[in-house]
């Protein structure tokens, strides 16, 4: 983990030079709330160290409002809600994790608040779930890292990944972990390249780990040559002067939006409807963009080396079936990879 945690120490010492800068801006219509409080049980799959600073960026607007933080990959931060509410008291009161499957199945249990956000300007309608339950918060697509050391032509397609040349050299994040990957087994099998992409990855001897800060570290590490990985890490990585470069496939790309919601139970109800409106708002995009991401904020651009939505040509799956085939698509992969 040693490398990861490098690379977010860096990135969060941006954030926070960003943050003492810009933050707070006359220009935009964030000022500093003191009058605000209360306190806001955050639970995310975000980055320990992005979470962070995210944090720390919202309470230069909102000094007086406490931001508790529960990080987890985005498959254990949903079992921890669901052990929440099977004794009868959900403690979260803002989520912001991988993808809109995720939040969908809590908004078919009624889990989730409708608010209307007052920060919307500019966030495609795509985005906006309905009647107000969630909101995509940043662009981020599953793409192929490479290790420039160790590979020679870049790859252009999802096959490289299990082709004769790459057998024990690729690593990708579990789906029982990373929301991210099992948003990816979805739409993967619900397009051309069905469960044989997977069960060609094993036979490859693809290691899986899992998340996607850890496969990343392997080919920064040099230890495989390829990562099934989401862009803006590796883009991070490479920022840093690790020895990684990353492709979009010419098939197309899964991306997820790492949507922001606030949960039906909460007793904070008003400090939570500021933090979803800073990671909306123009300040909390720019913000999201200071730490690599791709905003989902029209006029925010994207960080240098990754794609805006407009420029990927982004693998689909209907979002229902997702809902619905979460379970066995995660049930499926174990099976293949004897999880």
């Amino acid at each position: 983990m040693k490398l990861y945690k490098l690379f977010g120490t860096v990135l969060a010492g941006a954030a926070l030079t960003f943050v003492a800068s810009t933050a707070v801006s006359s220009d935009n219509n964030v000022s500093a709330q003191e009058d605000l409080e209360g306190t806001v049980e955050f639970y995310t799959s975000q980055p320990d160290a992005d979470a962070s600073a995210l944090v720390e960026a919202f309470n230069e607007v909102y000094p007086n409002v406490e931001v508790n933080i529960f990080r987890s990959g985005t498959e254990e931060v949903i079992g921890k809600i669901n052990a929440e509410r099977q004794a009868g008291d959900i403690q979260a009161d803002v989520l912001l994790v991988a993808d809109s499957v995720t939040f969908e199945a809590l908004a078919k249990d009624d889990l989730l608040l409708s608010y209307e956000s007052t920060e919307l300007e500019g966030i495609p309608e795509e985005f906006i779930a309905e009647d107000f339950l969630y909101y995509g918060t940043k662009v981020m697509a599953t793409i192929i890292a490479y290790n420039t050391d160790n590979v020679e032509e870049a790859p252009t397609s999802w096959e490289a990944l299990v082709s004769e040349d790459a057998a024990a050299s690729v690593v990708m994040p579990s789906p029982s972990y990373s929301g991210a990957a099992a948003y990816n087994a979805g739409v993967f099998t619900r397009n051309d390249f069905g469960w044989d992409f997977y069960e060609d990855l094993f036979e490859n001897d693809t290691m899986v780990v899992q998340g996607n800060g850890g496969a990343l570290q392997e080919v920064v590490a040099g230890n495989k040559d390829y990562a099934m990985v989401v862009d803006f890490i590796t883009a991070n990585a490479k920022a840093e002067g690790a020895p990684v470069e990353l492709v979009y496939p010419e098939e197309g790309v899964p991306v997820i939006t790492e949507p922001i919601g606030i949960m039906a139970d909460t007793e904070n109800e008003e400090a939570s409807k500021a933090f979803v409106d800073f990671v909306l708002s123009v300040e909390g995009q720019e913000f999201a963009q200071s730490l690599g991401y791709t905003p989902i904020k029209e006029g925010v651009e994207a960080p240098e080396g990754l794609l805006t939505i407009d420029e990927i040509d982004v693998l689909e799956a209907d979002l229902q079936e997702l809902v619905e085939g979460r379970e066995e698509d995660v049930r499926t992969f174990q099976d293949i990879f004897g999880e």
